[in-house]
């Protein structure tokens, strides 16, 4: 494995598609089935599944479990010992392991620390869950969602910085740090340049 920091106490199984750049540290597992892309850190104690696909850049801070049929795309942040789930309803008598439901995480999302991402959901690009979200249904790019259950207080910008624009309706923001323009049109996020009227 070219290019890869695997810790000497980490267990990597025989199998495991690891990008180069990639740096894995103390006591972490991944499964043989696992699909790791290029330049991602994975912090103490993290555990990654079998069915579980890992874009590039993605950075997993300690104690996550990323279980199967979980997928991450690029440059996403999982914050500390924040949760993903895989079955809706376990029971521990009841084996349920064909009623795994997928989720994705899309492009740029950040998943605040101690957070829990109930199984079946779709995260969308740059979305921000704050720390401690329980996140139970599909979240809209660019949203901000706190609270139990988490519901949507605000815009982020790509680069994190939260955004002056109302949850529905027009309007349009740039963000602080970088000047980018981001539009709000029947409350959906895009961003780019003004358009000529």
């Amino acid at each position: 494995m070219h290019d890869i920091t695997i810790h000497p106490t980490a267990i990597v199984d025989e199998g495991a598609r690891i990008g180069p750049g990639t740096r894995i540290w103390h006591w972490v597992h991944v499964c043989g089935g696992a699909v790791i892309g290029q330049a991602c850190s994975l912090g103490q104690n993290v555990f990654v599944g079998n069915r579980v696909v890992i874009g590039n850049n993605v950075k997993i801070q300690n104690n996550v479990s990323v279980y199967d049929d979980v997928t991450l795309e690029d440059d996403v942040f999982c914050g500390p010992s924040m949760v993903f789930t895989n079955v809706y309803n376990p029971r521990s008598a009841v084996p349920r392991k064909d009623e795994y439901r997928p989720t994705r995480v899309r492009r740029g999302a950040t998943l605040g620390a101690n957070c829990t991402i109930v199984c079946g959901v779709t995260i969308g690009e740059h979305a921000f869950i704050g720390a401690g979200a329980v996140i139970n249904k599909d979240v809209k790019p660019y949203a901000l969602m706190v609270g139990v259950p988490a519901r949507q207080i605000g815009w982020m910008s790509e680069h994190g910085e939260r955004l002056d624009l109302p949850l529905t309706g027009h309007g349009t923001a740039r963000c602080a740090a970088t000047g980018t323009h981001y539009h709000l049109i029947d409350g959906s996020l895009s961003t780019g340049e003004p358009h000529a009227s």
